[in-house]
């Protein structure tokens, strides 16, 4: 039974004795009730090497589409659990705590949004993935960092557009591609801290290494970037090049998969402009942990819900996405 004290905290903080095999009672529970464990490139390792599939937002949006699964856990933050519960309406769907939101999503609240767009009813919508299903039921079309190129691109030149919420994502799909989008205001707390001072002095310290940069980053931080990509694309990269030393530019969870993928080759996290770590990690996508996995996973809660007629906007955009994304072969 999910307690009082729980709903109140968004997860079930049950404790788990030290001795308790975590890992292998997870799985077990997973087989159980037919569960699947998605989990994105920004969580802890632990969590992703537990996981059944691990990817960034559109990989984790087409395999939520896919899946046979009873039950979704999405190890993310909310936003991701939504887009779930929009495409598998029909499955429950999963978040180990639903403190886990996104920085970028709440700067894009929907009822702010919805007037912005209504004083520009001339404008075609392309919403960024990272938003809540409120603000993806405005959209005419989701985009995340893998597509957001190609879909702006399916569009014709003169077509007005207006495109939220990351205006660092924006600035850079219009400096590529020759548009003029209009921007939302918006940006990720993460990818806007990193220190292009601290790039340069750490370049200087590793003259050889690419710096590879997510487009969500500021202006000058992507123009020191070798290389400027979604997660996955990022991560195939330092995989296929023969560089064997890398400045990574994004949540620093990604290293992780960077690491298993390549141990032969060194990751450097990019530092942040504030404090001493020598990292920049989401606060957010650390509220998941193995032991609020096993107690979502035992309670089935929390669970996202998601507003029957919000999520018949909201799909139709999805699903635009995923159309487009199959016929380009993203």
């Amino acid at each position: 039974m999910v307690k009082k004290e729980w709903i109140e905290k968004g997860f079930a903080d049950e404790p788990v004795a030290e001795s308790f095999d975590l890992k292998k009672e997870i799985r077990a529970l997973c087989k159980e009730k037919n569960a699947v464990i998605m989990a994105h490139y920004y969580t802890e390792g632990a969590i992703q090497d537990l996981a059944d599939f691990v990817g960034d937002s559109l990989a984790l949006a087409q395999k939520a589409a896919k899946t046979d699964a009873d039950i979704i856990v999405m190890c993310g933050v909310h936003f991701m659990g939504e887009t779930s519960k929009i495409i598998c309406p029909d499955k429950k769907v999963l978040v180990p705590d639903l403190n886990a939101t996104c920085s970028l999503a709440e700067s894009c609240p929907a009822g702010e949004f919805a007037r912005f767009v209504a004083d520009h009813p001339d404008h075609t919508v392309i919403s960024y993935v990272n938003t809540t299903a409120a603000t993806k039921a405005l959209t005419d079309v989701v985009v995340t960092s893998s597509n957001a190129r190609q879909i702006v691109e399916s569009f014709p030149k003169e077509e007005k557009i207006i495109f939220g919420p990351d205006r660092n994502l924006g600035g850079y799909i219009n400096s590529i591609t020759g548009r003029n989008m209009l921007l939302w205001d918006g940006a990720c707390h993460v990818h806007e801290r990193f220190s292009v001072e601290k790039i340069i002095e750490l370049k200087k310290s590793h003259p050889g290494a690419k710096i590879l940069a997510h487009p969500e980053c500021k202006g000058p931080v992507v123009k020191l970037a070798d290389v400027v990509g979604s997660t996955a694309a990022l991560l195939k990269y330092a995989v296929q090049s023969e560089d064997k030393e890398f400045i990574v530019a994004t949540e620093s969870g990604i290293l992780h998969e960077m690491q298993k993928a390549c141990p032969e080759k060194t990751f450097i996290p990019a530092p942040p402009t504030d404090g001493t770590c020598a990292c920049n990690e989401c606060n957010f996508m650390r509220l998941i942990t193995l032991e609020k996995l096993y107690n979502t996973l035992k309670y089935e809660w929390p669970e996202v819900t998601v507003d029957p007629e919000i999520a018949k906007k909201a799909v139709r955009p999805i699903h635009k996405m995923l159309e487009i994304s199959e016929k380009l072969g993203l």
